[in-house]
């Protein structure tokens, strides 16, 4: 086992992918060279320099590039940097790359990675800071994987280059630096399988991507008051592990779900309505929803943190759970 921060466990995976596979390539420039860890990307571009383009600024071009690439039967990685700009390339994501498979009665297989960083990052504002996981959730045929660890990233990543299908990798780029173990001889980690990053007997905490690492934070105070919260983290919400939640609130009978997209019609909305749907016979109180509040995201940082799911709200959800 090797401690390693996120950034470093991602580097690891895209060089394993593009080591042992000529049909993956990168497109685009930021998907490791955020400052500060630009040096990290430029080691892989020398590397792997005949297989990383820097095309122009136009994500409808370049997805609808690999998009195309894939079906003729290599395994293109789009980097879309902030999640926001996959707006522009909504209809070669969500109308051509989505549907090719079904459309062509199964004969067009799309394995193309799209991969974005979402949320929010700090005084990004509203066109730098979106989370469109929620919008292409109610996309049929895009598989959505969002880590939360440096594990898991390696693991997923690799998964999702394999796979044949269309996939969203989201992103966080507060999770660069966050540091844990990662398995020697790590083996990609399939999708659909939900983790209990933290057990507990109280309430049960379903969180996603950054918001797993506030959730740890917040479980831990809680923990000083004798609240014991179990944090489970579907890693994928396509497909989704619903089995492994619904045993957690099984144990816990309560549930508040953290998440970076918007109240309405989010994340936290769709996993509240299955819950609801499949277990509500197990809860003994209202399932809590923190998500970011519904309006454009400010760019002012206390602002900013107000509409977030923040330690102190899914703190107060977790109590209120509870009462």
């Amino acid at each position: 086992m090797r401690e390693l921060a996120y950034y470093e466990a991602k580097f690891e995976a895209l060089n394993e992918i593009m080591t042992g596979d000529e049909r993956v390539h990168l497109i685009n420039g930021t998907f490791l060279s955020l400052s500060p860890h630009r040096h990290v990307f430029q080691n892989l571009q020398k590397k792997f320099s005949a297989r990383m383009f820097a095309p122009p600024i136009s994500e409808l071009g370049f997805c609808g590039l690999a998009t195309g690439a894939a079906m003729a039967g290599l395994r293109p990685i789009v980097d879309l940097s902030t999640g926001s700009f996959i707006y522009e390339a909504w209809p070669q994501v969500a109308n051509e790359a989505a549907n090719a498979y079904s459309m062509s009665g199964g004969q067009t297989r799309v394995p193309v990675v799209f991969h974005l960083f979402h949320g929010l990052r700090g005084g990004g504002a509203a066109q730098h800071s979106g989370s469109p996981q929620a919008m292409l959730w109610n996309v049929p045929g895009l598989e959505i994987v969002i880590p939360s660890s440096p594990r898991d990233v390696k693991g997923l990543l690799k998964t999702a280059v394999a796979s044949d299908n269309p996939t969203i990798f989201v992103d966080h780029t507060r999770l660069l630096d966050v540091r844990g173990d990662v398995p020697e001889n790590d083996k990609p980690i399939p999708f659909g399988v939900a983790d209990v990053k933290r057990s507990g007997s109280d309430v049960t905490v379903i969180a996603t991507s950054y918001t797993v690492q506030v959730a740890l934070q917040a479980a831990a105070k809680l923990a000083k008051e004798g609240i014991e919260v179990e944090i489970v983290d579907p890693r994928t919400l396509v497909p989704f592990d619903l089995a492994t939640i619904l045993s957690s609130v099984e144990k816990t009978h309560r549930v508040v779900i953290a998440d970076e997209t918007h109240q309405s019609c989010g994340v936290a909305a769709e996993i509240a309505a299955r819950i609801a749907e499949s277990g509500f016979d197990r809860l003994k109180s209202p399932i809590r929803r923190v998500s970011t509040l519904d309006v454009p995201v400010p760019y002012s940082p206390g602002l900013e943190a107000h509409i977030g799911p923040s330690e102190a709200r899914i703190m107060d959800a977790v109590r209120a759970a509870l009462a």
